[in-house]
């Protein structure tokens, strides 16, 4: 049994009045410091929901740690209308008269129940009426819907319907009966469906419903009923007006799949199949269109049908309806068993019983990856096709040539991509697909570019594409097929220049198009440049590269097909010397830039109002939190709306990030981020915690997140004394770990020449990637005095042939052309796998490390920190090897979030400020079971 840790003691939270600022501190003397238990309160919201038009607010303000609260706010007055205690997933119908959140049982309740009292707990669905604030609870609630309007909801109440009672019919009857029993699937679990009257309070009941959704007009609801042997299944409609109920289809097993309402008419289109094939992937699915007006029910006219796993989408303006259906699949083949004494020397029935995967040479995946996506994309494929309401045509838009599409509803051309062919190569070379405009009112397919490791960009006309190649935009003529280069000429950046790894350059994206094509709108490093897709004549709409600030477009409709050009578009605009972001907009009818939001904080924009000039922003810092903002057009009149997180003020939290310049490995200027422990005293030297990856810098202004996993909790460690330094890092192709020690090194003693660090208290932390480094780093120099590691890759040539088992995929890619940068096979460079791999050099390292894995990591293996702890154990090093049960490469439990960050600070406190070390770091823990 291991033994338990002792928290720290919880600290006592002084409340603040509302909206009070956090740079508003109680006075030094009076703050204290962060606790292990004080990160469990701090709270983020979750499940955010705007109003259509800007009036209203919901979201879940969610605890690291405790139950969640449902909070709903009136923007016009900025005032908060009401909570709901433990409401989670919030959401506003679509004319915002109700707020709706489920209610879940309390943390103290899921925490205690054991499995059976946990199948018990059930969600209860509260709605908040916005205009009075008034709150109405519907218990034990599986699912729901809200009408439009705001007068109907639909839920079906979770408990499960009793069982048809056998007890008055003869065993024979039963079985008869049985026989018969046209059974749901498995996971089809039918409850009563409760209509509810919001207006007058009236309530129906309808049995066993499986699927149901409500009109968009407000004036029916679609469901369907199925009885536990399907001999009573129907699809009935109901009428909300007078809650009178018609029978759309009356067949036994009948059953639906996916039900979409039009958006503005009485028009319903669904799903429905029937259990009699109880081969639910084999099982047909006929796409149906029900008229209400006209009481017309009939089929779309589709070559293929769907199967369970078809969707049903309308377009917002309703002249699409947008489906999948996949053609028939081959019959199940005939399972051989044993039936008789021939059947039992029979070697193709003896074989069929035989837990065998065959890998071949000439299979497209390797098995693992193979695996994964027969279940998640493969097994139930479908494709995409599309039903024009006007002229009563369908169009399969996807295919065997052209299996995927990127679905934008509104567009009329889609860019469709194909990696089939080189499934067999992403096992060394990486993703590379085929890419297609596809012509949406016909179907019709034109090629852009073949074989590539970059989507392109297609035009809203379709007339024109560009993709990156070697470096340069290329512009490609959809109707002539020619193309040609687009920024070779130009004086700016567009390939990143912060790409480092064995593998084709990528961009730095497209920031969109004229909605009529005639431009399309480019990333540089610093600018947006605009190109005319017919005289190729290029302009620079922002003037970044002078100012050294990056210029972005903010995208907060992912629906948007293309800018008008006389649009005011919204943009981030990030200083790259000092690492803040502000807001600007960009007029592109004058080209005029002007700045909305600016100063020595991060803002970023999260959403804008569907029908509305309202938007919300957030503003943080290291020590403020991103409390969500309301402003109008231009984002003028913005105020604060909450404030989360008052108690941030009662904490030492650590001094104003700072910027230090120091030297890559060769010679580039280089920046990281320091952050001086709150009590910091000038010209003191500190213990200095540096957590890392590649480029960190960017994160001067960002709030620290307020949870424990698997790197340290920044302000836990500035509020108790360390310095937290965040550099970047830049890696030479062939040589990372040398190339990141260097650089580690130099930024390291940039921290020590500036007088903060103690150059004998100088820890690392990294993860994954930075793991590895870490790992690698003290086999190469005795500068840190405490490493903890996490996931790190610790021998090259056993990771090179492992598998990353989330994805299936076989980690060959990683090294030749991926972020494990060596750029050959390993039977052409052993040397470089032996170079860079940490293992080879245990017996060099003179540094204490603790090495934290998984055991079910699906990343990297975690027999990777078996080898490093062994190879140190055998070297008779100073080395721990935490071993996380069931955690996959990220550390979700949270008794293990907390146990490791436990132990990371008293790891760091012990080696770097020289507290004595607690009895599992000496002693390490004996395994024993009960």
């Amino acid at each position: 049994m291991k033994p338990a840790l002792t928290l720290l003691s919880a600290a006592l939270v002084a409340s603040l009045s509302p909206l009070a600022s956090t740079d508003a501190f109680a006075s030094e003397s009076a703050k204290k410091a962060l606790e292990f238990s004080d990160v469990f309160d701090f709270k983020y919201p979750k499940s955010t929901a705007l109003g259509e038009k800007g009036k209203f607010l919901a979201f879940s303000s969610t605890p690291y740690r405790g139950d969640a609260e449902g909070l709903v706010y009136n923007l016009e007055t900025n005032t908060l209308i009401s909570s709901v205690e433990r409401g989670t997933k919030a959401q506003l119908n679509k004319n915002s008269q109700w707020a709706a959140f489920m209610q879940v049982p309390s943390l103290l309740e899921s925490e205690t129940a054991d499995k059976k009292a946990k199948d018990k707990l059930k969600n209860d669905l509260v709605l908040v009426n916005t205009a009075t604030g008034e709150q109405q609870v519907f218990t034990e609630v599986k699912d729901y819907q809200l009408s439009d309007d705001g007068r109907w909801l639909a839920y079906r109440h979770d408990v499960k319907a009793n069982k048809a009672d056998d007890e008055d019919k003869s065993d024979t009857e039963v079985k008869k009966d049985k026989k018969s029993e046209i059974k749901a699937d498995k996971k089809d679990k039918a409850f009563n469906l409760i209509l509810v009257d919001l207006k007058s309070g009236e309530q129906s009941t309808y049995e066993s419903v499986l699927n149901y959704a409500l009109s968009h007009t407000g004036s029916a609801m679609l469901f369907n009923s199925i009885s536990a042997d399907g001999s009573n299944n129907q699809v009935n409609l109901v009428t909300l007006a007078n809650r009178e109920s018609a029978t759309l289809i009356d067949e036994p097993g009948v059953t639906l799949s996916a039900i979409d309402w039009h958006p503005t008419q009485n028009l319903v289109a669904f799903n429905a199949g029937n259990y009699v094939n109880d081969d639910n992937r084999r099982r047909n699915y006929r796409t149906m269109l029900f008229n209400v007006q006209d009481n017309q029910l009939r089929d779309l006219k589709s070559n293929w049908q769907a199967g369970k796993k078809g969707k049903l989408s309308w377009s917002e303006d309703g002249k699409r309806l947008y489906f999948t259906a996949r053609p028939n699949l081959e019959p199940k083949a005939k399972e051989l068993k044993y039936k008789d004494e021939q059947s039992l020397r029979d070697y193709d029935t003896i074989m069929a019983q035989a837990k065998m995967n065959m890998w071949h040479h000439s299979d497209a995946e390797i098995k693992p990856r193979a695996e994964i996506t027969w279940n998640e994309e493969n097994k139930y494929r479908h494709y995409q096709a599309v039903y024009h309401l006007d002229g009563d045509k369908v169009v399969q838009l996807a295919d065997a040539q052209v299996p995927e599409l990127r679905l934008n509803k509104e567009a009329s051309y889609l860019l469709g991509y194909n990696n089939q062919p080189y499934l067999a190569q992403i096992t060394y070379k990486g993703f590379y697909s085929d890419y297609y405009a596809v012509d949406v009112q016909t179907g019709e397919k034109k090629l852009i570019v073949a074989e590539h490791p970059h989507r392109p960009s297609l035009s809203p006309t379709g007339q024109h594409a560009i993709f990156f190649d070697q470096g340069v935009w290329q512009l490609k003529d959809l109707g002539s097929n020619k193309v040609k280069p687009l920024s070779k000429a130009i004086n700016a950046v567009f390939a990143d220049d912060q790409h480092d790894y064995p593998s084709p350059i990528s961009s730095y994206g497209v920031a969109g198009w004229y909605a009529d094509g005639s431009k399309v709108l480019v990333n540089s490093k610093h600018d947006i440049w605009a190109f005319d897709v017919k005289t190729g004549e290029a302009k620079a709409l922002t003037s970044g590269k002078s100012s050294n600030k990056q210029y972005r477009a903010i995208n907060l409709d992912s629906d948007k097909l293309g800018f008008a050009a006389n649009e005011a578009i919204m943009l981030s605009v990030f200083d790259l010397q000092n690492k803040q972001t502000g807001v600007a907009q960009l007029n592109l009818a004058d080209n005029s830039l002007s700045m909305l939001r600016d100063g020595d904080a991060r803002f970023d924009v999260v959403k804008k109002a569907k029908q509305a000039q309202t938007y919300l922003f957030t503003k943080q810092t290291y020590s403020q939190f991103p409390d969500y903002w309301v402003a109008g057009e231009n984002l003028a009149n913005a105020q604060q709306v909450t404030d989360l997180n008052p108690q941030l003020a009662n904490f030492k939290w650590g001094q104003k990030p700072e910027l230090v310049s120091y030297k890559g490995y060769d010679g580039e200027d280089l920046q990281g981020v320091l952050i001086k422990p709150a009590d910091y005293v000038e010209g003191k030297r500190v213990p200095v915690v540096i957590y890392f990856y590649r480029y960190m810098s960017q994160r001067r202004f960002d709030f620290p997140k307020m949870e424990l996993n698997h790197r340290p909790n920044f302000p836990m460690f500035t509020s108790n004394g360390y310095a937290v330094f965040l550099p970047d890092i830049r890696f030479e192709i062939g040589h990372p770990g040398p190339s990141s020690t260097k650089t580690m090194i130099n930024a390291a003693q940039a921290l020590i020449d500036s007088g903060v660090a103690d150059p004998d208290a100088i820890g690392l932390q990294g993860h994954s990637w930075a793991g590895y480094q870490s790992a690698f780093m003290v086999t190469q120099t005795d500068m840190f005095k405490a490493v903890v590691s996490g996931a790190p890759v610790s021998n090259m040539t056993s990771a090179y042939s492992g598998i990353r088992l989330k994805s299936g995929l076989a980690r060959q890619f990683q090294y030749e052309t991926g972020q494990s940068r060596i750029g050959k096979t390993l039977y052409d460079a052993p040397e470089l796998y032996i170079e860079n791999s940490p293992v080879f050099f245990a017996d060099k390292v003179n540094t204490p490390i603790m090495i934290m894995f998984g055991n079910d990591d699906g990343a990297v293996p975690w027999q990777e920190g078996i080898q490093y702890y062994l190879a140190l154990r055998r070297a008779g090093k100073d080395v721990i090897f935490l071993e996380y049960e069931g955690e996959p490469h990220h550390l979700k439990k949270f008794p293990n979030q907390v146990d490791f960050s436990i132990r990371m600070m008293q790891y760091f406190d012990h080696h770097l400020k020289g507290k004595p070390a607690p009895a599992w770091m000496t002693e390490g823990i004996p395994f024993a079971e009960e």
